[in-house]
Order: structure tokens, then C-alpha cells, then sequence
């Protein structure tokens, strides 16, 4: 699995703290990959993560309008590729298990890989077209948390 991430790391993003490129981990996957496994198991027993690896450098990024209001910028976290790499392998470990033991209801489409806001709305449509053919009474409430 270490292997197969190293290989897929996206060279476009930026490196972490340590100055190290994606791109430098991708083309040494070969030399790596049997090291960063054994630390990556070794965190996963003790349930210790190195230290560089929590620590993160914020970074603001403009997204639109006047670049002197403050509330148009975005916050763009760098952390190290090792430490991204160790997310995604417990991303994995953690879907694995949601899958395996059904952990959230078909019903559930919000941050769900595959699902979206119009899959949700395909399903609810579905639902309430299925419930008037049938005859049957269908009421519908609809509330704006957003402004509340």
C-alpha cells in the first residue's frame, strides 16, 4: 500500500515544512518505501505520530474580490508528504471498516466518496415520487441552518 502511494503522489502539490517535493518521494519509492512502512507501523502500534509530521505551516490564499479584506482569503494548510501519505492509509483503514461493518446508512450522501448533494436529491426524489404514486401523503419541510 506504501508503495502504491508513494507511486500516485500528485507533483503538483506543494511540500511541506521540510522542503521535500512530492516529486523527490515519488521517484525514490523503490528506497522508501520499505522505511516509511516500518514507521508507519510503528506509529499504528503506539499510536505515536512523529512530531514534524503534526506540525503544519498555514498559508493564506487569495480567492476573489479586494486582496485587503481578510475574509477573502482561504487558509491552505502545508504539512509533510510522509505525514499526508499516514493520512491516507488510515482514511483507508477507517472507509475499510466503515464498509465492512455498514458504520453509516445508505441514506447518509454528505462526505461520502461517490455521493453528493445530487445524489442526495436524486434519492429524495425517488422517495417522494415513489410515495405519490402510491397514493400516499408526502410532506415536505424545508429549514436554512445558515442563518440561524
Amino acid at each position: 500500500m506504501v508503495s502504491d502511494l508513494l507511486h500516485h503522489l500528485d507533483t503538483h502539490k506543494s511540500m511541506g515544512s521540510d522542503g521535500i517535493h512530492p516529486r523527490v518521494l515519488r521517484e525514490l519509492v523503490e528506497v522508501l518505501t520499505k522505511p516509511l512502512s516500518i514507521i508507519y507501523q510503528q506509529s499504528w502500534l503506539t499510536g505515536e505520530v512523529p512530531v514534524d509530521w503534526r506540525l503544519a505551516n498555514v498559508t493564506p490564499i487569495h480567492k476573489k474580490g479586494r486582496k485587503e479584506d481578510p475574509g477573502n482569503y482561504r487558509p491552505v494548510t502545508l504539512t509533510l508528504v510522509p505525514g499526508k501519505v499516514m493520512e491516507q492509509i488510515i482514511l483507508s483503514d477507517i472507509m475499510q471498516h466503515v464498509q465492512d461493518n455498514q458504520v453509516i446508512r445508505s441514506s447518509q450522501h454528505g462526505f461520502m466518496k461517490g455521493r453528493s448533494s445530487l445524489t442526495n436529491l436524486i434519492s429524495f426524489y425517488d422517495k417522494v415520487t415513489r410515495l405519490v404514486d402510491e397514493g400516499k401523503a408526502v410532506d415536505v419541510v424545508y429549514i436554512d441552518f445558515s442563518d440561524i
